[in-house]
């Protein structure tokens, strides 16, 4: 009986762990921090304090509109004489309008007129929940869209800026989007050559099911170190997930800093990812924007990272390289963003979740625990060839060779040659003794040097420089939550585990 109490307490142990560390840890709060309600009297505009305007043409993506801000802005051009492309209208919503005022259709014509908003230099933002609500149009040609720029765009130009399309809409031809579907995208890189941006960038799709983009909907993110998760109506309803394991080999994860927002309604010329208007796209096409807003988390407890066990592994394995990182959070916690670095040489590590949408996290959101494996890849030392070995395995073994080789010529000499007189043999003999001690620490003595100086902690098992050198590392797990707002660089993980290595 005992013993069956001992075995249920034991068995009980795992789910008491749970429970006490979930206590610790409590469900994230999200606290409006900043946010535009558009609440203004019908026909004024948008607060001057947190949103300025963008004019012209910007040549940009074979676009055709010329951009203008609002009625009577003197920083406005022909053709924004006397528009009406962005105003309130007095029942809590801002309107984007495109206006046709030409009938071009090739990019740069102006043939419509319309308006692109940004809050840089009034607002900026640095990681939180950021969503807007929205009404959109949707006829050829017409890309309503909000998004977010790195505010460093200035100094490093774009995609190095980062760029965070919270909701892009098109048509279904060419894009295949169309009222009932929503794009979200990252997009960053070196250069607009070298990047993952434009067609490259990191996408995901919503589709509606019972509604569609005519209506309104809540379009968000949430946004924190090395994770972005995009969402539709509800934070709980994140679609995409994207974190800095995402990106191709040799690019910067570009959203560790601070962005600014903007508010537009493009309009596509020919050759655009839209394409052009035509004679049923409505003029004007109304966006309505209901709000815009910005949600700081309060800070929860991070989560329990537990202690994994030891990785022993021999160099170049690919059996017995992983361990399991066992994570005690808080259920409603959101998710959290892993990542593992290694000090063993040439050697790398990986985590791996069951989480669906990104392999790289765990969701808190409906359970208190979740597991990661971490995996150690490491190089193999290659075995040495035949005469390698001999010198560098067997160096008593030559040193003798030479030894003996040496006394041999002596003795040839001294037999084949009795006519040499008795000193100049005493001279031959030193010099072949010589040439004897030479021979041996060049072929033994020097192998025996070598092969006592290589291998690391762990001697020499026939290894190479080229591979992982056998010895004692760790691995280092770390992290990231929802509510993590570390400025610095790289940003403070939230929690980190130590994983100990032994490499042989």
């Amino acid at each position: 009986m005992a013993r069956r109490r001992a075995r249920v307490l034991q068995g009980l142990l795992p789910i008491v762990c749970a429970m006490f560390f979930s206590s610790l840890a409590t469900a994230q709060t999200w606290n409006l921090h900043w946010s535009d309600e558009f609440n203004g009297a019908a026909n004024t505009f948008p607060d001057s304090s947190n949103w300025g305007f963008e004019y012209g043409n910007l040549n940009v993506n074979n676009e055709l509109e010329f951009y203008c801000g609002p009625a009577g802005d003197a920083n406005n051009q022909a053709p924004c004489t006397n528009n009406s492309n962005v105003f309130m209208d007095g029942n809590g919503h801002l309107v984007i309008q495109a206006i046709r005022v030409g009938s071009g259709t090739a990019p740069g014509s102006n043939s419509w007129t319309s308006t692109r908003m940004i809050t840089s230099g009034k607002q900026s933002f640095t990681y939180g929940r950021i969503e807007a609500s929205m009404k959109l149009p949707t006829a050829a040609g017409l890309w309503p869209a909000f998004w977010a720029l790195g505010t460093n765009i200035s100094s490093v130009g774009w995609p190095s800026s980062g760029e965070i399309d919270f909701m892009e809409n098109v048509p279904s031809p060419p894009a295949n989007l169309g009222p009932t579907k929503i794009s979200s995208t990252l997009h960053g890189g070196a250069s607009s050559s070298n990047c993952y941006c434009a067609g490259n960038g990191l996408s995901g799709v919503f589709t509606f099911t019972n509604s569609d983009v005519t209506s309104f909907h809540t379009y968000g993110g949430i946004w924190s170190p090395y994770m972005v998760q995009f969402y539709v109506d509800d934070p709980a309803n994140v679609f995409e997930v994207r974190t800095a394991n995402d990106i191709p080999a040799g690019q910067d994860w570009d959203f560790n800093h601070p962005f600014y927002l903007l508010l537009n309604l493009a309009v596509g010329g020919t050759g655009s990812w839209p394409g052009p208007p035509d004679n049923n796209t409505p003029s004007p096409a109304p966006m309505l924007v209901d709000y815009v807003r910005d949600y700081q988390a309060s800070a929860a407890a991070p989560p329990n990272l537990g202690t994994p066990n030891t990785i022993t592994v021999k160099a170049g394995a690919t059996t017995g390289n992983t361990t399991t990182v066992n994570l005690n959070g808080a259920a409603s916690d959101g998710r959290v963003y892993l990542n593992c670095f290694t000090d063993a040489p040439k050697a790398s590590c990986s985590v791996a979740t069951a989480d669906p949408l990104s392999k790289y996290t765990v969701n808190f959101s409906a359970s208190a625990v979740a597991t990661a494996t971490v995996t150690l890849t490491t190089t193999a030392n290659p075995q040495n060839s035949a005469s390698a070995f001999v010198k560098n395995k067997s160096s008593a073994g030559g040193g003798l060779v030479s030894g003996l080789a040496s006394f041999l010529l002596i003795g040839i000499f001294w037999v084949g040659f009795p006519s040499v007189t008795r000193k100049r043999r005493a001279y031959s003999v030193i010099s072949f003794c010589v040439l004897g001690i030479i021979l041996f620490v060049g072929c033994g003595g020097a192998g025996a040097v070598a092969s006592s100086g290589s291998g690391g902690t762990g001697g020499n098992t026939g290894g190479s420089s080229a591979g992982t050198t056998p010895g004692t590392y760790k691995i280092t797990v770390n992290a990231f939550t929802e509510t993590n707002t570390s400025t610095a660089n790289p940003p403070v993980p939230d929690a980190s585990v130590q994983i100990p290595v032994t490499v042989q």
